[in-house]
């Protein structure tokens, strides 16, 4: 039997996801105490409203995220989001914040959506989240893309280094078209192979980045 595992996080009303950036904000449009006056006795329904930035909470980049000429949400196939052969990489016990070549070294990663588990999704929702946080080299992003990944996902703050103002590993990897997830959390808990990965985003057009429901499925 399938088993599922939920790599998301929960998104909240008011709460920081990206350090800089606005908290969404989920309230009501139409409240249950509201629509009963546009109903029937014992009819009533909510309709809430939702303002967010698009890089909020566990989301997926798209090709536009980096590049004016790049696929935007709505343009990119839904084969490409859905039940991706996918592997774990493990990187907790690194030497350094940042995460080389060397890491994927012998694993076959054509055609697949690779997961870098760092264990930073332990520090969601605190201020150390933002700081310090595990990132890969662009070295590391030439090998992935030479390699043949299709997906490059991880579970930390940024799969770039954001100390300086470059963004190498989105760079090499968007320009091929290898979509990024960040923001996983709950890598630990699958195997190392062996399963799929699902994370889709509305068909947004001018939208290069957006919330998703990540999940693998084993089985």
């Amino acid at each position: 039997m399938a088993s599922y595992f939920d790599l998301s996080h929960h998104i909240e009303s008011g709460k920081v996801y990206y350090k800089g950036l606005p908290a969404p904000v989920i309230c009501d449009f139409l409240s249950r105490e509201d629509s009963r006056a546009r109903y029937a006795p014992g009819t009533e329904f909510h309709i809430g409203r939702v303002e967010l930035v698009t890089n909020t909470g566990t989301y997926i980049d798209c090709p536009f995220h980096r590049y004016a000429d790049g696929r935007d949400t709505a343009a990119m196939e839904l084969e490409r989001f859905v039940d991706i052969p996918a592997l774990v990489v493990r990187a907790t016990h690194r030497a350094s914040r940042a995460i080389g070549p060397e890491t994927f070294a012998g694993r076959q990663v054509r055609g697949k959506a690779v997961l870098v588990h760092t264990g930073w999704d332990a520090h969601w929702q605190t201020d150390r989240y933002f700081e310090g946080h595990p990132h890969l080299t662009e070295d590391a992003a030439v090998w992935l893309r030479d390699a043949g990944a299709v997906l490059v996902g991880i579970d930390s703050f940024n799969i770039d280094d954001t100390d300086g103002g470059t963004r190498p590993v989105h760079s090499v990897l968007l320009r091929e078209e290898i979509l990024i997830a960040e923001h996983l959390t709950g890598l630990a808990a699958l195997p190392d192979d062996g399963f799929t990965f699902t994370a889709v985003p509305p068909k947004l057009v001018g939208v290069g980045t957006f919330p998703v429901r990540a999940f693998a499925r084993t089985g």
